[in-house]
């Protein structure tokens, strides 16, 4: 009775590994490129070392939520590309909304604006709180699709295996390439909506000289690989009715202190002051200040400062007026693009 048990057990496994499928999930090519994603975490990294240690691409942390621009971003992507580094950007998505993802889209582009990426911009959405499946799918999408708008350059959707497999849906695999993180195995697990891979984050315990501690690591594929490879576009702020003074930075002052005490916000303060790391402002600096009323009437126009959660379209409404009324007295580039403390003209007469 025991050997026809074994038996019947062995012919059961001997069907079980004909019937079931495998769970193969390839790179999008058979030639990869060696590569690590970095943030604030790593500190000031040596790139002259990473690219001696053979790494092809650094990803690079650009920004969170609709405030927070990470301290070495700038340093990262300038050192990067002065030893070689191919580069990609993400943003670590925080929104709870569909109108958060459009805003926390125009914070990435407008930190990222004026460079040139040579990798898809990357969307790292992996803390959902109690959203739905559907909340998420939805947000990501506007998300995704608002950066891809306004950036002009491809997208890719960073996400660990699970969530790839069980949150992200069939809409957004057939719109955005995946790059997938799966620890401590030699391929990815197939999530079954995309067929392959153009990124895959293997560890976030890796080694590379020029780093101290540990770091992603990962391999990509050409499919991660930007055809326009061209600056992104820069959109000016315009200042035509905003008016400035000057002050000294003080000892313990920060650009977010001063941003608070003058109604602005420090995006903008740094824009306007060509202030490339908003974390690092000097005692005895001078910094150019706007200075407003927050509505200025007169027979043709008013003055409108612009205020946190501000959309140009929420502004047109309030007033009763056209967003392109607004866009074109205001010389307005890009309508997506509207910063804290700028003033804009809201025209009063044949609105």
């Amino acid at each position: 009775m025991r050997y026809k048990l074994l038996n019947c057990l062995l012919i059961l496994l001997v069907a079980l590994s004909i019937t079931i499928p495998t769970f193969a999930f390839p790179p999008s090519n058979d030639e990869l490129y060696n590569g690590i994603d970095v943030s604030q975490w790593q500190g000031k990294i040596d790139f002259k070392q990473v690219s001696k240690a053979g790494i092809d691409i650094v990803y690079i942390r650009a920004s969170e939520g609709s405030n927070y621009i990470d301290p070495y971003f700038k340093e990262n992507y300038e050192e990067a590309k002065k030893n070689g580094l191919k580069v990609g950007f993400y943003h670590y998505l925080t929104a709870r909304t569909t109108s958060e993802a459009v805003e926390e889209a125009e914070f990435f582009v407008s930190n990222i604006k004026g460079t040139n990426p040579d990798c898809k911009i990357a969307m790292d959405f992996e803390v959902f709180g109690d959203l739905s499946i559907d909340e998420i799918n939805k947000i990501s999408e506007k998300f995704l699709d608002t950066v891809q708008r306004l950036s002009g350059k491809e997208c890719v959707i960073y996400s660990d295996a699970f969530n790839a497999s069980n949150t992200f849906n069939e809409s957004l695999a057939k719109k955005y390439a995946i790059w997938v993180a799966d620890y401590f195995v030699e391929e990815p697990a197939n999530n079954g909506k995309w067929s392959s891979w153009v990124g895959f984050q293997y560890t976030d315990i890796g080694r590379v000289d020029g780093i101290n501690g540990s770091v992603d690591r990962d391999y990509f594929t050409n499919g991660i690989l930007l055809n326009n490879t061209s600056k992104i576009p820069t959109d000016t702020v315009s200042n035509k009715n905003q008016k400035f003074k000057y002050i000294t930075v003080k000892r313990d002052e920060t650009l977010s202190k001063i941003a608070e005490e003058y109604n602005t916000s420090y995006e903008y303060l740094a824009k306007i002051n060509n202030i490339t790391n908003p974390n690092l402002i000097f005692v005895g600096e001078r910094l150019k200040i706007p200075t407003f009323n927050n509505e200025i009437h007169d027979s043709s126009h008013l003055l409108y400062t612009v205020k946190s959660g501000n959309t140009l379209s929420q502004i047109a409404r309030r007033f009763k007026v056209s967003v392109e009324k607004i866009v074109e007295i205001n010389d307005i580039k890009n309508p997506n693009l509207i910063y804290v403390g700028e003033v804009l003209r809201i025209p009063t007469i044949n609105r």
